[in-house]
């Protein structure tokens, strides 16, 4: 422990931009109340991941960081060493070669415990670092039944409890809400949820099949199977969701919506959940509205520097629209929410109208749309024009009337910031008018267009260079000829064996100049504003894929990935 570094936690955290001052101002309060170290305060209170918090305390103290995540060699035999102990103080014994004994801890600061560990082995001790929770499970692994957290819960759960997967009739929606309301069901849930969130997973899917009920997680903008219960409670689980949700347990026959909110790992998370009947029982989507997650700086987004000095000079101006395009889970809000941040000011109104409000900005005004008492789009738009407003955020624009209220506002002095459902940057303008908007109007308010999509970033534990074959090079247009070195991850604990870990955008940023006003006013059509735009300096959506793989950011396959429909319409 001679290496421990002069600089603080805190300050290593804040050094390596994983934590703000601000945050960490905030969670010194707490550490005094509760007595935790500040490490667990700032996991607790979800400003950080709890392996943030491990790989920096390893820094810290010039140890190294050890995953135990798919750890599966057994502990070394000959040491004495009681289980409780082992369980009590968690730590986990990994090697013992050459008269040194290696520990896996997540306080490696426990001197009392390492000297206890040396009297017993009669050996050194060496010491690595481990996320608790990945050292608990591994003793469990290890030194208990060898079952899962989940396995646990079921095993309390009796084989006849249900009676049976369909429950038709009246009298059994009692019995079973319940079943959904027994400590083992609540506990899989919360399971299912919890391992979900810290996963980073952006959705859970329950899919259910004759023989079988599935549960997904779409972490990276990808779905991956994981542990699932057995079918037998399967109705047990949905009702238990939709009564979270605030749902009717009693109707399967129609799709539901509902929300729930609640705390996981200190962290407040808020659920969208859509329930659908299908063929072998209701399909269920939760969707994870992280607060602590979704809120980036600009500069924190991925934005090409060109594109992003572009899109700042935009959001400054006094009026007009402002468009961010692309498919659902591309990252449009998180841009808008970056936008707003970065205008609002004491000086300035804003007001936003969402559906649902995934983050609460301070200092702005947020209207949740709610479509069954009226409050829709369009209405809330027309409302809040009149509540003098400098900026407005309408979360999307999906009709002509909504359209038509936005631009209006634009024309009368305001900036309308918005989101629509299209491939690229021109095809925003397409879809206006398709719409219904007049070309006049869209070329008198429109000042930007911003298409946009998230590939996954390529894990730096496990980068590797692989030279690029003749047909990539021909996709990326390389000018290196056999010399183009590209990059991929080879799959390892920290990213869970996929190669990539975390997501970053690529972006397409049209300037609405005269040019293009006169283009619009002509009725010309995308593909030539296109390329009138690209002439101008606007870096296409896979070019700045490429960029970015070149840069070794991400990889060929996921520019590729999510390109696929500018592909199709290029060709």
């Amino acid at each position: 422990m001679e290496h421990i570094s002069p600089v603080t936690l805190g300050d290593l955290l804040v050094e390596q931009h994983k934590l703000s001052p601000e945050d960490l101002e905030r969670a010194l309060p707490a550490q005094k109340t509760t007595g935790e170290s500040l490490g667990k305060v700032l996991v607790n209170l979800g400003y950080i991941s709890e392996e943030e918090l491990y790989k920096t305390l390893a820094r810290q103290l010039d140890l190294d960081y050890f995953s135990l995540a798919e750890y599966k060699k057994s502990p070394p035999f000959g040491l004495q060493i009681p289980f409780k102990f082992i369980q009590e103080h968690k730590f986990l014994l990994l090697e013992m070669e050459d008269h040194k004994l290696t520990v896996a801890m997540s306080d490696p600061l426990d001197l009392a415990t390492i000297d206890a560990l040396k009297l017993c082995s009669g050996c050194r001790v060496k010491v690595v670092i481990s996320k608790e929770s990945e050292i608990i499970e591994a003793i469990e692994r290890h030194y208990g039944s060898g079952t899962s957290a989940m396995e646990k819960i079921i095993d309390d759960i009796p084989e006849d409890e249900l009676g049976g997967v369909e429950i038709q009739a009246d009298e059994d929606i009692k019995h079973l809400r319940d079943m959904a309301q027994e400590a083992p069901v609540i506990k899989l849930v919360n399971l299912i949820i919890s391992k979900a969130v810290g996963n980073k997973a952006s959705d859970i899917h329950y899919e259910c099949y004759e023989e079988k009920l599935k549960v997904r997680y779409r972490i990276d903008g990808v779905l991956h199977d994981v542990e699932s219960p057995p079918k037998r409670l399967q109705a047990a689980i949905i009702s238990r969701i939709k009564i979270m949700g605030e749902m009717n347990i009693a109707e399967r026959r129609l799709p539901q919506d509902g929300r729930i909110r609640l705390r996981v790992m200190g962290r407040k998370i808020d659920l969208r959940v859509s329930t659908v009947p299908t063929i072998h029982g209701e399909s269920v989507v939760m969707r994870i509205l992280d607060r602590s997650s979704i809120m980036m700086s600009l500069e924190d987004l991925g934005f090409p520097s060109e594109s992003k000095h572009g899109f700042q000079s935009l959001i400054k101006k006094p009026h007009g629209i402002i468009l961010v395009t692309g498919p659902t889970g591309s990252g449009k809000t998180t841009t808008l929410y970056a936008a707003l941040d970065k205008l609002n000011s004491t000086d300035k109104k804003i007001i936003t109208i969402e559906d649902p409000i995934e983050y609460q900005l301070s200092g702005v005004n947020q209207i949740q749309v709610k479509p069954k008492i009226g409050l829709s789009f369009a209405s809330g738009l027309r409302t809040i024009v009149r509540q003098d407003p400098d900026i407005l955020m309408v979360g999307e624009i999906r009709d002509l009337e909504t359209a038509e209220i936005a631009i209006q506002s634009a024309l009368t002095g305001h900036m309308v910031f918005s989101t629509l459902h299209t491939n690229d940057a021109p095809g925003a303008i397409t879809r206006l008018l398709d719409m219904g908007v007049e070309h006049y109007l869209v070329s008198s308010c429109l000042e930007g267009l911003l298409a946009q999509r998230l590939v996954r970033v390529i894990c730096n534990s496990c980068k590797k260079t692989v030279k690029a074959d003749e047909n990539t090079r021909q996709l990326m247009d390389s000018e290196n000829g056999g010399d183009r070195v590209i990059y991929k991850g080879e799959g390892c604990h920290d990213c869970g064996s996929t190669g990539y870990q975390g997501r970053t955008g690529i972006y397409e940023l049209l300037i609405v100049t005269d040019e293009i006003r006169q283009l619009i006013l002509r009725k010309t059509s995308t593909n030539i504003i296109r390329q009138e735009a690209i002439s101008q300096g606007m870096v296409a959506l896979r070019d700045d894929g490429w960029d970015k793989v070149r840069k070794g950011v991400t990889t060929v396959e996921e520019v590729l990935r999510v390109t696929q429909e500018e592909g199709v319409m290029d060709m």
